[in-house]
């Protein structure tokens, strides 16, 4: 009778270790990866930590080993926007992202269809010219370029050189484009075409919804390009203090406030803000986007 009781209990047995086995390697596993994770949002989110909170102490404790701010500074914040010239730069740096995004994305999308859609004879070179472009480094050109925009034009000390060209495409963001249309079906567009619709209005009423998300992750690319560009506006815009952007402007902030550590982290917090909130309200098109360029090409 007692070996017919235990019989079963030694059936379980087995079983009973090998579920626990699973869960114990299940929660290793799960550490492990988290752990990974944390380690890595550490790594980017410390250093922007340590910029927040030195931009809300004191003067004499900015210079000090002191992590943890005594007294919450935020006027400092106030000392920054009441710095001459910098809401100037502000407005300078959002014409020149905003302008400039528009102006690059409204002029590469045909470009980009055209070589997605179309079939025509020297198609292949065509693209081969906007992947040359895209190797090709701005100082190459930036000689022959200021010489025009300067002195044929007389345009430096402005923005303009810098916003003019997006009108006429650029090839990074042609090349993206042109990867992501060539995910969107063909039966799409010729089901249109059978309906009577031209190649704009194909363009505009098939094609441009089903493209979003390439679009979003153009223009945030375009965006936080000129956002951050440097050597543009110091080329073209520096002899002029009325045209810096926050980039260059940043620079001459620091060179004016080199001891005041404190109000040098707010105005860097502040230049990096609404980068930082276009990206994080806009990640999801821009993930999607950016992974769906190299499904077909």
């Amino acid at each position: 009778m007692t070996q017919v009781l235990d019989q079963p209990v030694q059936l379980r047995a087995p079983v009973s270790q090998a579920r626990r086995t699973a869960r114990r390697r299940a929660a290793l596993e799960w550490i492990a990866v988290h752990s990974l994770g944390v380690a890595a949002a550490l790594f980017f989110t410390l250093p922007f930590v340590f910029v927040v909170l030195t931009s809300l102490m004191s003067d004499s404790q900015a210079l000090s080993r002191d992590l943890i701010p005594h007294t919450w500074e935020w006027g400092n914040y106030r000392k920054v926007f009441d710095t001459p010239g910098f809401l100037t730069w502000w407005k300078n740096t959002l014409l020149y992202a905003g302008a400039g995004t528009v102006l690059t994305v409204v002029s590469s999308i045909p470009v980009a269809y055209a070589l997605a859609k179309f079939r025509f004879r020297g198609r292949n070179l065509s693209l081969m010219l906007v992947i040359s472009m895209m190797m090709l480094p701005p100082q190459v050109v930036i000689i022959p370029m200021y010489l025009f925009w300067a002195k044929q034009l007389d345009l430096s000390g402005t923005l303009w050189p810098l916003i003019i060209p997006m009108a006429f495409g650029d090839a990074f963001s042609i090349f993206l484009l042109r990867q992501f249309l060539l995910t969107i079906p063909n039966e799409y567009v010729d089901a249109a075409k059978v309906d009577g619709c031209g190649e704009l209005r194909t363009l505009l009423r098939v094609v441009l919804p089903m493209a979003r998300p390439g679009i979003a992750a153009v223009a945030l690319f375009q965006f936080f390009y000129a956002w951050n560009d440097y050597f543009g506006p110091q080329i073209y815009a520096s002899e002029n203090p009325g045209a810096w952007t926050l980039s260059y402007g940043l620079e001459s902030f620091k060179g004016a406030h080199h001891t005041d550590w404190n109000l040098t982290m707010a105005a860097t917090v502040l230049v990096m803000a609404p980068v930082i909130l276009v990206f994080f309200f806009a990640q999801r098109a821009f993930v999607e986007g950016v992974t769906l360029t190299g499904v077909k090409g």
